[in-house]
């Protein structure tokens, strides 16, 4: 087990330290999560309203700031190109989102080609029955996403580097309040990109001490 938090840790990490230098990315990332926790709280009463939270608020706002304000030239503080970054990333890529997410955006007009959606439910008779058959469906696509790149990674790197993953995933909303909680108040005082990260993996979070 010490072998899987510490990969955990390192993957944490790296995701912080390529992904993570705008204070906006982090402030949306901060909504994020807080939503992302709203949803896990209601998903057994509720797992339509659940993803429909999880979508439209938690997980447009966390990509939004990956999309537009994390910065994509030559990362000096990392050496790193944004190429490499992308290569290199475990879960899904900025490529790897865009199809995730067109998948997504795309996935409701089932619902116009057959109410039924080949007979698995019956056609909704109100928006409110077509937005709760668009949670579920949701649902389905959160966790079929999960699920695909988890066994993804068990055959081409290891069943740790899956499971290590999908654990990040679903721990994430919780460690980004822990990690990104001052960034709005450093946006605020006009700091736009964090200062150089401490590259040291001996320590979970990077320090917000500008």
């Amino acid at each position: 087990m010490t072998g899987f938090f510490e990969l955990l840790r390192v993957q944490r990490w790296d995701d912080h330290r390529y992904y993570h230098h705008s204070r906006v990315n982090q402030s949306l990332h901060l909504l994020s999560a807080i939503t992302f926790v709203c949803a896990y709280a209601i998903t057994f009463n509720d797992p339509a309203l659940a993803a429909l939270i999880a979508w439209l608020v938690a997980m447009t706002s966390r990509q939004i700031g990956h999309f537009f304000f994390e910065p994509r030239d030559y990362d000096v503080i990392n050496q790193a190109t944004h190429e490499y970054k992308e290569q290199v990333k475990v879960g899904y890529n900025l490529r790897r989102k865009m199809v995730l997410m067109t998948i997504w955006g795309l996935s409701p007009l089932a619902f116009v080609l057959d109410p039924t959606l080949l007979g698995l439910c019956r056609a909704p008779v109100s928006w409110i029955g077509f937005a709760r058959h668009v949670g579920y469906l949701w649902l389905v696509v959160g966790l079929g996403g999960l699920l695909f790149r988890t066994v993804h990674l068990f055959l081409i790197q290891d069943l740790q580097t899956g499971l290590v993953w999908a654990t990040k995933i679903i721990t994430d909303p919780f460690h980004d309040i822990k990690l990104y909680y001052k960034a709005p108040a450093h946006l605020l005082k006009g700091h736009i990109l964090e200062p150089v990260l401490v590259d040291d993996l001996s320590r979970e979070t990077a320090e917000f001490n500008h």
